[in-house]
């Protein structure tokens, strides 16, 4: 990803049918700053960006509740388009992630990363870009809650990219898995396909199997090299856009650890019926989302991929209060 070009079309469609000089002013400054910003002479900074969102008439808090659902605590008392709050979305995408993983995927040093996560300092628009890609793996979903990632030229293969691959998640549960697996070492030491191994390994029948192998590959996402099959690079697929496709995701997941409970299969399941205060439950759903969070942090950063692993966390209230 050309971050300053995706910088630069960002600003761009923020601005829309204003000239630059009268989305500067909008923007209270006397100069025609927008322009040396479009020319990638100077940048703004984060906050100046989220600044600038608003102005063009973006809520900026609703963005951030739809990219972070949990809701974070932080933006009940924090403005997000302000130094402050920049430092702080940044800390929540990144959770857990040690600062040096994050400075090698964000390619800047260890000192300026811990700077921006702490506030000290605040990275300018490009380096905010990629900020978010290094801390949530989810760039592209960023950019849609500001500008349609199709129009921007930067983005858009990228963007027609990830909504197939969306797609054939929604369509496909399994696809996720079964390209896990072909990422496994134990896969790619066999000396060429073997039919009905990722079956066995996932426990699917071997049906499933082929059917996902012709749909990653009509979809791009897998091609193959010496008789094995290769995953492309892919970036993480957020299935929160299509609320409905989602909950039938959840849906099929819980019957497949059901399924894997009822015949008492490996894994670690799980309950507890309690009671418990409003408040206190309110304090357990946030440290459910950080478990989830927390958890995300240590699969990202896990060497080298030795099993394709599912998790189903729930926790809700049986009185439906």
């Amino acid at each position: 990803m050309d971050h300053e070009s995706l910088a630069k079309e960002l600003i761009r469609a923020l601005r829309g049918r204003r000239s630059q000089l009268a989305f500067s002013r909008r923007l209270g400054f006397r100069t025609n700053v927008v322009y040396t910003w479009e020319s990638g002479r100077r940048w703004p900074t984060a906050a100046t960006f989220l600044v600038a969102a608003r102005r063009a008439g973006v809520d900026v808090a609703a963005a951030v509740r739809r990219f972070i659902p949990s809701l974070p605590a932080w933006l009940a008392r924090v403005d997000p388009a302000s130094a402050e709050g920049v430092a702080a979305l940044l800390s929540e995408m990144r959770s857990m992630s040690p600062i040096v993983d994050v400075a090698r995927r964000a390619g800047r040093s260890r000192y300026a990363v811990a700077r921006w996560l702490s506030g000290e300092a605040e990275p300018r628009l490009p380096d905010f870009l990629r900020m978010v890609e290094a801390c949530s793996l989810r760039l592209l979903d960023f950019v849609a809650l500001f500008a349609d990632p199709a129009a921007l030229p930067a983005a858009s293969a990228a963007w027609r990219t990830l909504e197939a691959q969306r797609r054939a998640v929604y369509e496909e549960p399994l696809l996720p898995a079964v390209l896990l697996a072909l990422e496994l070492p134990a896969y790619r030491a066999l000396p060429r396909h073997e039919p009905g191994w990722i079956a066995r390994r996932l426990g699917f029948p071997v049906e499933d199997e082929a059917r996902c192998l012709d749909r990653l590959a009509e979809a791009g996402q897998i091609r193959r090299s010496r008789g094995r099959w290769i995953v492309a690079p892919i970036r993480t697929v957020d299935t929160r856009p299509d609320p409905d496709a989602e909950h039938r995701l959840k849906c099929f997941w819980a019957g497949v650890g059901l399924a894997r409970l009822t015949r008492k299969a490996e894994g670690r399941f799980s309950f507890n019926v309690f009671t418990v205060s409003a408040a206190d439950l309110e304090k357990l759903s946030e440290l459910h989302v950080s478990y989830f969070q927390n958890m995300r942090a240590v699969i990202a950063e896990s060497r080298p991929p030795e099993r394709v692993v599912a998790v189903n966390l729930q926790l809700f209230p049986l009185d439906g209060g």
